[in-house]
């Protein structure tokens, strides 16, 4: 019985793999993994009950499911927490500058952890506080994967004009635009958008669908900064940022 058992947990898991190479008939699993079509007929029944694999209806074709995703969405989340103060410590000692993990709550970016340089001059503690999305580097950087409509909708969700400086994009149009370019390039830099004397640099961390789960930025008193240095702080958050993406993927 133990040994039965073994081996429909074996064929389960090794028909989740077959279907993460897209949508598949049960003929065309049974073939993939030389088994029996009855066999596979039964372990998608029992996947499809779970949650674990969904069946097209015009098709007849299985599909990861959404308990499927929604384990990999948690797994990402755990192994994120578990890498992100390593990550933001090694961060720091290469910058000497702070570092910040930042998620998106709602319409704000708020702040879960931060490592802090050992210079008298820094930017000041954010943990535990709301910025605005639309003028600060990881609000924007937490925005990459939302469509132009959905950007839209949630910026719209604060009444009155914009938040930010002269320096930031004051208006929806606006901060689409800055979002298509900074997609491309896959960071932001925000100069003094959100706060005088300020710029900060963000890069998304992305979970396994490729949408942002958390931003990493480095926040630099602008006094300090030259081209020579924005382009090192750039890379190296980049660097971080994809180095804990590829941690928070299954």
């Amino acid at each position: 019985m133990a040994n039965d058992s073994l081996t429909s947990v074996h064929r389960a898991l090794e028909v989740l793999r077959a279907l993460g190479s897209g949508p598949l008939g049960v003929q065309a699993v049974a073939e993939a993994l030389d088994a029996e079509k009855t066999q596979i007929s039964r372990t998608l029944k029992v996947l499809l009950e779970e949650g674990f694999a969904e069946r097209d209806p015009k098709s007849l074709e299985y599909r990861l499911g959404w308990r499927l995703y929604a384990l990999a969405g948690a797994a990402g989340d755990s192994r994120l927490r578990q890498d992100a103060p390593r990550a933001l410590r090694a961060l720091v000692q290469e910058l000497g500058e702070a570092a910040y993990l930042t998620v998106r709550e709602g319409d704000a970016a708020l702040t879960v952890l931060s490592e802090q340089a050992g210079r008298s001059v820094q930017a000041r503690e954010w943990v535990g506080r709301g910025t605005p999305l639309s003028c600060t580097s990881s609000g924007r950087a937490l925005l990459f994967g939302l469509a132009d409509d959905e950007v839209a909708a949630l910026l719209r969700l604060r009444p009155g004009r914009l938040p930010g400086t002269r320096h930031a994009p004051l208006t929806i149009a606006a901060v689409l635009k800055r979002l298509r370019q900074e997609r491309a390039a896959g960071h932001v830099v925000a100069a003094e958008e959100h706060e005088i004397g300020l710029t900060a640099v963000a890069a998304p961390v992305l979970d396994f669908r490729g949408a942002p789960l958390a931003a990493v930025n480095v926040s630099v008193p602008t006094y300090r900064l030259t081209p020579e240095v924005l382009e090192r702080i750039v890379e190296a958050v980049t660097a971080t940022a994809a180095e804990l993406s590829a941690g928070a993927r299954p």
